[in-house]
């Protein structure tokens, strides 16, 4: 008689099977990145849209209204982030994030209560983790054009009277405070430094201007205003403080003229660049 086949003894519980480690093993070679427990394919995919985690999505937001804001050059009409609607993105082969999506924003400012949102669409592309992401927006919704221009020439006016504290100065104060006389120059740094922000944004790092902490220069025996100044950028992931000396010409209804340079704190690193945006914010990067 032949001899019975023997059964295989089971496994015993929390060892896997062979055949799945095999499994196991295959997939992970097909598939690059792949997640043991993953919904489907992710921006992580190349050349495969998905779900982005949400932080992506803001962070191409903020780098979106940074350029508009930049390209606009209102400080009455300075945007921020609202609210985040939809959005995807894809990776191609050469690492480069392709994020599509739908946000709101609202006036900037705490006098500002009108609740009114403008919704936006935006393009936002990061190249290989490196910084000046390039921007398509397009916005609905805003502040109507002759009300803009009508608060820029308002602002200007009182900026042309203004005597700026030159020195060193604490714009807000340590009690986070704007002396209402100080505003159009708060406003007019943050124009500015929306330049700054947008050109050092990247995928990973993001900015925002923390303080006003020296004006150097306040000329307005001029027409424009020219405005040099030193801000402090606070930036996220790593909480670095890093200060950037900026300098502004602004005239309203004008493109606004940037020039700045940056000291990392921790670093040997300083980054510097110049600009000129562009009175009615186009929908496309000009670079020159």
């Amino acid at each position: 008689m032949p001899p019975a086949a023997s059964t295989p003894p089971a496994p015993r519980p929390g060892v896997p099977r062979p055949a799945a480690l095999l499994l196991a093993l295959a997939l992970s070679l097909a598939v690059p990145g792949l997640r043991a427990a993953g919904p489907g394919p992710g921006p992580g995919s190349p050349g495969v849209p998905g779900a982005p985690p949400p932080g992506l999505l803001r962070q191409a937001a903020r780098a979106a209204l940074h350029f508009l804001n930049f390209r606009a050059g209102s400080p009455s009409g300075l945007r921020v982030l609202a609210a985040v609607l939809r959005g995807r993105a894809a990776v191609d082969a050469r690492r480069t994030c392709r994020v599509d999506l739908e946000f709101t924003a609202e006036r900037y400012g705490p006098e500002v209560a009108d609740g009114r949102l403008g919704r936006c669409s935006a393009r936002v592309v990061f190249r290989h983790q490196k910084p000046r992401p390039a921007v398509n927006v397009t916005c609905t919704r805003f502040m109507e054009t002759s009300r803009r221009r009508r608060e820029d020439f308002l602002l200007y006016k009182r900026a042309k009277r203004l005597r700026a504290p030159l020195g060193a100065t604490s714009i807000p104060d340590s009690h986070g405070w704007i002396d209402p006389s100080l505003r159009p120059i708060w406003d007019l740094a943050l124009l500015g430094s929306s330049y700054v922000m947008w050109e050092r944004t990247t995928q990973t790092l993001q900015y925002y201007m923390a303080q006003l902490s020296s004006v150097n220069q306040w000329k307005t025996n001029e027409d424009a205003i020219d405005f040099d100044y030193t801000v402090l950028l606070h930036e996220f992931s790593t909480q670095e403080i890093i200060p950037c000396r900026i300098h502004l010409v602004w005239y309203p209804g004008k493109p606004l003229k940037v020039k700045y340079h940056c000291q990392e704190l921790h670093t040997a690193q300083e980054g510097s660049g110049t600009e000129e945006g562009s009175a009615v914010a186009p929908t496309q990067p000009n670079n020159f």
